[in-house]
């Protein structure tokens, strides 16, 4: 799936909540930090064996999430 961080991403920090354009909310499930600053970065969501990863634009690497809405 994709779609684009409703306005600006600062990246993650534990508990991240990703609000998206697409109306979908996810929240990071895995402990990690990053920051990158970017407005509207492009985002990918992809299906793994026990949940979801994300991996956004102009970051390197992938972050767990979960979808809450």
């Amino acid at each position: 799936m994709e779609s684009r961080i409703d306005g600006e991403f600062q990246g993650w920090d534990g508990e991240t909540i990703f609000r998206l354009q697409n109306g979908q909310i996810w929240q990071q499930a895995s402990y990690a930090y990053r920051y990158h600053y970017a407005y509207a970065p492009r985002v990918t969501i992809i299906p793994v064996a026990g949940g979801h990863d994300m991996m956004v634009e102009g970051v390197g690497g992938r972050i767990r999430v979960q979808r809450l809405r």
